[in-house]
């Protein structure tokens, strides 16, 4: 369209200068003829008064040499009453054409080699005619008429010039803002939900970006909302379902305990299915656009506040550190309070009960580093628990938490890590890159390490001990 807009303004401009620019030069050519003829007119008639006073040649010699000898001007006097013919100058018409002249008695002009003359008849005070005849060169005929059409194609160039760059501009203008708006629209079917399109350009295309932007977050918004509900759901099940599982275990035997048993593990596996198949059906977010995003410090502290009740029901220290400030990130509040209660129920799920456990929020200039530590006997294979699908290998281990993690990480360049916790056991280290770019993989679990964060509510000031059951596999 931009390209297009611009070959129409100049086929366009190109007509019109082409319009005006070849009868003005037409025009100055005849300008220059016409005033190259009226000098050699104002010069012959200046010689006019002398011929009708006197014939004499030496005195018509001085007023011709004084007239115009320059200009290679001619005086021819016919032979009269017992007089000779006279010729003064030198001649370049034919005989024929200055006998014409001198019969019709009018002024006339005849081309020579090397320009044209003009031969203008005199009256003279015997009745004759005498004619004038004044060269006029060629040069002098076209005399400015190239100067002056090189400044009339220098303006209709600049014109043309000027015409397709500010074509190109407007084009710009127009075809930007559509072009972002078809990417935007493409981003946003691709699951991209942070597009967003500047409300700029002409005013039907800005009234075009106010939509979809309103469309997209209203699209945002349902879709937090659906996340909100799910993961509510995922929260109020797990709990009842975790005291289920212990209030199980602690029946003893009989065939009651291993049919209620049996009843807890089924529906455990159905709440999973149930949870992996509303996460596998959630389209991926890949970015936060303008206005999105959460503080991340205050969805630890409020996710923990929902998780530190079952803490104190199973006699496990846990702390917060790095929660105490703002920490702005550009991730949809929805999807790290979902991180964390996938990490933090993986610790409840696959760990004993009185491990302890800590989150920790560390604040870089150019990322926010959230580590989710356990005092338990850690993961025996990091790698296979990032594979999506593949899990812990534990029973009721979806296989989705991690992976739910690492997208949340990777939607903003970031990305997961598992490793050795200072409490023991394992860490999973969220790097979530605040500028976009891909984080250097040298010396970020060396930072991590030199920050020891302060201990607060249910540490008291003891590191917690391990439990003996395995390890964190990937719920959720």
């Amino acid at each position: 369209m931009r390209w297009a807009l611009v070959k129409v303004c100049l086929a366009v401009t190109a007509m019109v200068v082409v319009a005006f620019a070849v009868p003005l030069g037409l025009v100055v050519k005849e300008l220059a003829r016409d005033r190259a003829f009226s000098n050699a007119e104002r010069e012959a008639a200046a010689v006019a008064p002398a011929l009708s006073i006197t014939t004499d040649r030496d005195k018509l010699e001085r007023v011709v040499a004084s007239a115009g000898a320059d200009r290679g001007m001619a005086v021819h006097i016919p032979a009269a009453g017992g007089q000779t013919a006279v010729d003064i100058g030198r001649q370049r018409a034919a005989d024929r054409d200055i006998a014409a002249v001198r019969k019709l008695g009018r002024a006339s002009t005849t081309g020579v080699s090397g320009g044209s003359t003009l031969l203008q008849p005199v009256a003279l005070s015997s009745g004759a005619i005498a004619v004038v005849e004044v060269y006029v060169p060629e040069s002098e005929v076209t005399n400015g008429v190239g100067a002056a059409w090189a400044v009339l194609a220098a303006v209709g160039l600049a014109l043309i010039v000027g015409s397709v760059a500010v074509a190109d501009r407007l084009g710009v203008r127009m075809v930007q803002p559509a072009q972002r708006l078809a990417e935007g629209a493409h981003e946003l079917g691709e699951g991209k939900l942070g597009a967003r399109v500047p409300e700029e350009g002409p005013n039907e295309l800005r009234l075009a970006a106010v939509a979809f932007n309103s469309m997209a977050d209203q699209v945002v918004q349902l879709l937090a909302n659906e996340r909100e509900l799910a993961a509510d759901l995922s929260h109020r099940l797990r709990t009842p379902l975790t005291v289920l599982r212990l209030n199980a275990a602690s029946l003893g035997e009989g065939t009651a305990a291993e049919q209620t048993r049996a009843a807890v593990a089924q529906l455990e596996r159905e709440v999973d299915t149930i949870i992996r198949t509303a996460r596998e059906a959630k389209p991926q977010t890949a970015a936060i656009g303008p206005g999105a995003g959460c503080d991340a410090a205050e969805v630890v502290r409020e996710r923990m506040g929902f998780w530190s009740a079952l803490a104190e029901d199973e006699g496990r220290k846990w702390r917060v550190a790095g929660a105490d400030r703002p920490v702005r990130i550009p991730v949809a509040r929805a999807d790290l309070a979902a991180a964390l209660d996938a990490l933090l129920g993986n610790v409840f799920r696959h760990t004993a009960e009185g491990t302890a456990f800590a989150v920790d929020v560390h604040n870089a200039e150019d990322a926010v580093i959230v580590l989710v530590s356990d005092a338990g006997h850690g993961i025996r294979d990091p790698e296979a628990a990032m594979a999506r699908g593949r899990g812990s290998g534990a029973a009721g281990s979806t296989g989705l938490g991690l992976d739910i993690v690492r997208r949340l990480a990777e939607s903003t360049g970031g990305d997961v890590r598992i490793g050795s916790s200072v409490l023991g056991g394992t860490e999973v280290r969220i790097w979530i890159q605040l500028d976009g770019r891909k984080p250097e993989r040298k010396g970020h679990r060396g930072a991590v390490r030199r920050r020891r964060p302060r201990r607060q509510h249910g540490d008291n000031g003891r590191r917690g001990t391990g439990g003996t059951t395995g390890r964190i596999g990937l719920d959720l």
